[in-house]
């Protein structure tokens, strides 16, 4: 568990100081989705580390409710980009920004898979999925970047509103993962 928040972890800081070059919409998006991924590693490793089932169950409520969180922040900061449009800069940084979303969150979904798996946790193995969902998301901030290059700066803002639908979805099978257990 601490493996997997010190990759997001690391990756949301590295992002979030790159976003401060660009103020892509689409990026800050990431970054709050992606360090609200790794704080859902704290509830999940207290409840392994008190070995209770029923720790564990609520762990996964709570996991389910800061992604669901990340996502109304990020819902609210896209809606500002439309309402206050401005093109983002140094989309060069956007990719770059990107890739390392996509490493650290590849990276952080393996870890919790097999954790998830060696523990016969659906509360693990469902944070693993939504790690390697966010990798996706890390790739269409990438996508997102490669318009505005093309001089489509409104990919910016609605990059983010997939974003914010993709974290929407991600907290509902993660719901649906904890509930079933």
């Amino acid at each position: 568990m601490s493996l997997s928040f010190g990759l997001l972890l690391i990756g949301a800081i590295f992002q979030f100081m790159l976003f401060g070059v660009t103020h892509s919409v689409a990026l800050l998006a990431d970054v709050i989705h992606n360090a609200g991924d790794a704080m859902t590693a704290v509830p999940l490793g207290l409840a392994f580390y008190l070995r209770s089932s029923k720790g564990e169950r609520w762990a996964g409520y709570s996991v389910v409710l800061v992604i669901l969180v990340s996502a109304f922040v990020a819902l609210y900061q896209v809606i500002e980009k439309f309402l206050h449009p401005h093109a983002p800069s140094h989309t060069w940084v956007i990719i770059v920004a990107g890739a390392i979303g996509v490493i650290s969150n590849e990276a952080a979904a393996v870890v919790r898979w097999r954790a998830g798996k060696h523990l016969d946790s659906p509360a693990l193995v469902a944070d693993g999925n939504h790690a390697r969902a966010d990798g996706y998301v890390s790739a269409g901030v990438i996508v997102g970047a490669v318009f505005i290059a093309l001089g489509f700066p409104i990919a910016d803002p609605l990059v983010g509103l997939i974003i914010t639908g993709l974290i929407l979805q991600s907290s509902w099978q993660s719901w649906q993962t904890i509930r079933g257990s």
